[in-house]
């Protein structure tokens, strides 16, 4: 039986944009075109249909943006058109991302009557001064309110996403949020640093960043402290409770298959022919307007081997060479010299037919992934 496959399904629209943000996200209209979009996401998946074949889906993920800002109706019957058109596992995880400042009261019962079962909090931090630096509309409180909800609702596996490194953060109040956090008994907490992405506001007039060795303190401190509450560290910036793995994201790091739909999305799916990667319209009113179309390009040979670090090596466990080859088709030798560079650096370690980080790699792990790029072409015209 052919390997099953994850869903990503992007909702480009915010109540505001965050000046730290630099995801396809933009400010929602007065109106919110709900059936419109539905409809766009149903074309988008309707083209891909030939790409997943007898695959079954096994994750789905509602991304933003904001999809709380859609109403669990219009969830509802994207979902709804899921289910017909594709062979949905039966215990599928079903993840909705929602802004606690754009959860009404029992919102939450709908999204779960809908088929949701799990919730992605982007709570970020639990400082009233920390939220209103970082753009965000809600409260601290609204964070408490919100994991309430979802509880009654029913929906007992929800994640936390949560930031340290903010402008002007200590260390204590660093510490202050993760504890925060895990008194609200999240089975899973993603805890990543914040950085200034080019195009952004905070890019262009950055803020008051604490230094790297402050954030360095800041990062193994809070690890230390999510690990004493039970949650563990998988990837490198997420942690979770036994069972509790995020099963989407897994499908990302472990070089899985995925389609993308909806505004600027990308797909990944592996055919008879290679690798080929997918991306939609980016700007939600051409996106709106064009249809189903999307750019479409092959993963060269060459490229494969660092398509493959850059989401293997995220992994706390890293990767068996035997799924490098099952998943590129090349043979594991393709590795072998950038693996005995970083070896050497103590980037790296191989035991028993697995590669990992360690622990120094995954504070560098941009350095493993970028050893694994292609080399450049020569110059145009340069004597051979």
């Amino acid at each position: 039986m052919s390997p099953s496959l994850a869903v990503y399904v992007h909702f480009p629209w915010c109540v505001r944009k965050c000046p730290y943000c630099d995801f396809n996200s933009h400010a929602a209209p007065v109106v919110l075109p709900e059936e419109a979009y539905v409809e766009s996401l149903c074309r988008d998946l309707d083209a891909d249909l030939p790409l997943v074949g007898d695959r079954a889906v096994a994750s789905v993920f509602l991304g933003g943006g904001t999809p709380s800002l859609f109403s669990p109706a219009a969830i509802g019957r994207f979902l709804a058109r899921l289910r017909e058109s594709t062979r949905l596992e039966p215990d599928a995880e079903i993840t909705l991302e929602a802004n606690p400042g754009t959860i009404e009261r029992g919102r939450f019962d709908g999204y779960a009557e809908a088929g949701v079962n799990r919730v992605s909090i982007g709570a970020q931090t639990f400082s009233a001064a920390g939220l209103a630096t970082l753009g965000r509309i809600h409260s601290p409180g609204d964070i408490e309110a919100a994991v309430a909800d979802l509880r009654r609702a029913g929906i007992g596996n929800f994640n936390l996403d949560l930031m340290y490194g903010l402008p002007d953060q200590t260390l204590e109040e660093a510490l202050a949020d993760v504890r925060t956090a895990l008194d609200l008994g999240p089975p899973h907490l993603s805890h990543y640093q914040l950085t200034l992405e080019p195009g952004t506001p905070f890019f262009r007039r950055p803020p008051r960043m604490p230094g790297d060795d402050r954030a360095l303190d800041m990062q193994l401190a809070c690890q230390e402290l999510i690990s004493s509450a039970g949650l563990a560290q998988y990837e490198v910036s997420a942690y979770a409770r036994p069972g509790h793995r995020c099963r989407h994201n897994l499908a990302y790091w472990t070089f899985g298959d995925y389609l993308g739909l909806g505004a600027g999305a990308h797909g990944k799916m592996t055919t008879a022919e290679g690798i080929l990667r997918t991306e939609r319209i980016r700007r939600p009113r051409q996106y709106l307007s064009t249809g189903s179309e999307a750019a479409t390009r092959w993963v060269t040979a060459e490229e494969l081997p660092f398509e493959f670090a850059l989401n293997t090596f995220r992994l706390s466990e890293g990767f068996a060479l035997a799924d490098f080859e099952k998943a590129t088709g090349l043979p594991p030798e393709r590795l072998a010299p950038a693996l005995a560079k970083l070896s050497r650096r103590g980037l790296v370690e191989l035991a028993a037919g697995r590669v990992r980080a360690t622990a120094l790699g995954f504070r560098f792990l941009n350095d493993v992934q970028a050893a694994f790029l292609p080399d450049p072409a020569p110059d145009a015209g340069r004597a051979a």
